[in-house]
């Protein structure tokens, strides 16, 4: 998957496929995680954040989508 960077304290990289509306997201530690079933208007709201960390805590980990590291 295609990953653009994003500044951030503690992310690197974020990318999204629309086919299968997962997110993946990059950590600075290069630790990798997918998170399944994520709608493309919260990949958008991502990208537009003022902090993307605290965007991905709240709408993404919170929201409870399912998950998996893959790298």
């Amino acid at each position: 998957m295609n990953r653009q960077p994003v500044s951030s304290s503690n992310i690197s990289s974020v990318g999204y496929d629309e086919g299968t509306h997962t997110l993946e997201v990059e950590f600075h530690s290069r630790a990798v995680y997918q998170y399944y079933g994520v709608p493309a208007a919260v990949f958008h709201g991502l990208l537009a954040a003022s902090s993307v960390g605290s965007y991905l805590a709240v709408n993404v980990k919170k929201a409870g989508y399912s998950f998996r590291q893959v790298g």
